[in-house]
């Protein structure tokens, strides 16, 4: 007969037993995982000793790229860029009320290539890049940029030093395959001819801050418009400008800047009514630029909206006359004091509405404003003209290497003309190419 009360002795017999074995093994492994623990701190502490017990390693020098690391390699673009231009025979074109800007040699008539430009970029090692832009027009060559860039002072400073464009405004920076239509804005002509360029130095500062903050200070030879080349020690321009931006939620973004350009003149070649002239004195110019942009959801791949305006006062002081071109310098009767306060803007909107389409406008205003001759018979004429001109175009872009252009202006840039002008133009780009600013 099966009795509980045997089985539950019997029970309470073994699982002692089998408990207490369980035990033994478990404290088994712990004193041997104790004794490995004990001997490699032992180890560990020899080795501190001795480290502590040798001199003190100095740092090793940072890796120098090898020649197959992109010391050698640089990026490598050439820009096509070309257009046909309808316009009115008018021969000489120029802006009313302004003497004419640097190289602002006009638009041609018909068939023309545009800038052809070589571009090459790269790391000159861990300490700066290098770049450089070459215009290409028929058998000339022209340095457009060629600049080094420090990348390691560290605390949101650089340094740029040689041939580069000033970062004034918001266009100056762009060259001209960048430009969202196919001429120059007004403003940009009077002002400089194309853009303003620095031989010279550029320290910058970026704020290490949510809102982005620029401010920069640029000091140069000067020989550039509305300066000139005076050969003499020291800086013949003096640039400084600030800009400030931030983003409005995902989808906008916006810039806003303050520039100011001084500049010293001797001798400046100019026309007035087809009289030759030179001016000799000091040239400043203060420039505003606004410029937001928005893309759904932050994508501007699909569709984007940019809006950007730019807005200067520049006054001259010094003295203009009549250019002797038999014997140079000036014809002494027509020496005297002159004076100008002049202003001008311009303000664009472009939209993408579709992959690869986009449309805008443009509208460009001057004011000559007030020109003082003093005693000189020299003057604009006739007097009060504002130059005006309104832009339309439309472009498409087959892909991120290739533009193609279509565009209309009504142009009254010209006191007394009122001229429809019809351009087209493509963009090309081969190989490889950095991205372009803000």
């Amino acid at each position: 007969m099966f009795r509980p009360t045997l089985l539950a002795a019997a029970l309470t017999a073994a699982f002692p037993a089998f408990a207490q074995s369980d035990l033994d093994a478990l404290r088994a492994e712990l004193r041997e995982m104790k004794a490995a623990y004990e001997a490699r701190i032992a180890a560990l502490e020899a080795r501190i000793q001795q480290a502590e017990a040798q001199p003190a390693a100095q740092p090793a020098p940072p890796a120098q790229p090898s020649a197959t690391s992109g010391g050698f390699n640089p990026d490598i673009s050439l820009i096509l860029q070309g257009r046909y231009a309808h316009l009115d025979d008018l021969g000489h074109r120029h802006l009313a009320g302004f003497l004419p800007a640097g190289h602002d040699d006009g638009t041609p008539r018909g068939f023309s290539l545009d800038h052809t430009e070589l571009v090459m970029s790269a790391s000159v090692d861990p300490y700066f890049n290098g770049y450089l832009n070459l215009a290409l027009i028929d058998e000339k060559a022209e340095i457009e940029e060629a600049w080094f860039q420090t990348t390691a002072l560290g605390h949101g400073v650089s340094v740029k030093g040689g041939r580069f464009r000033s970062g004034l405004g918001y266009q100056n920076e762009k060259h001209p395959h960048a430009w969202d239509f196919a001429d120059n804005n007004l403003m940009y002509r009077a002002l400089f001819g194309e853009a303003y360029n620095h031989d010279g130095v550029q320290l910058k500062w970026v704020a290490p801050t949510d809102l982005y903050l620029a401010l920069g200070a640029e000091a140069g030879w000067g020989d550039a418009f509305p300066g000139t080349n005076r050969n003499r020690n020291g800086a013949g321009a003096t640039t400084l400008f600030g800009h400030l931006g931030g983003d409005v939620g995902v989808s906008s973004s916006w810039r806003a800047g303050l520039s100011w350009l001084s500049a010293k003149a001797s001798e400046r070649e100019g026309e007035l009514d087809n009289t030759d002239t030179l001016f000799t004195g000091n040239s400043k110019t203060w420039l505003a630029d606004f410029v937001w942009k928005w893309a759904p959801g932050g994508n501007a791949r699909e569709r984007n909206f940019s809006f950007a305006t730019e807005y200067f006062r520049r006054a001259e002081r010094g003295t203009l006359c009549e250019h002797d071109s038999a014997n140079g310098g000036c014809v002494a009767a027509t020496d005297a004091a002159y004076r100008s306060n002049q202003s001008g803007y311009y303000a664009q909107a472009v939209y993408q509405f579709m992959p690869r389409w986009r449309t805008g406008y443009r509208y460009d205003r001057l004011n000559p404003g007030t020109v003082d001759f003093g005693s000189n018979p020299l003057g604009f004429a006739p007097a009060g003209h504002k130059p005006t001109r309104h832009s339309l175009m439309l472009d498409y872009s087959p892909s991120e290497f290739s533009r193609l252009r279509l565009q209309y202006s009504k142009d009254r840039s010209m006191a007394g003309q009122n001229e429809n002008q019809w351009f087209v133009q493509y963009i090309h780009s081969l190989g490889s190419h950095g991205a372009h600013t803000f």
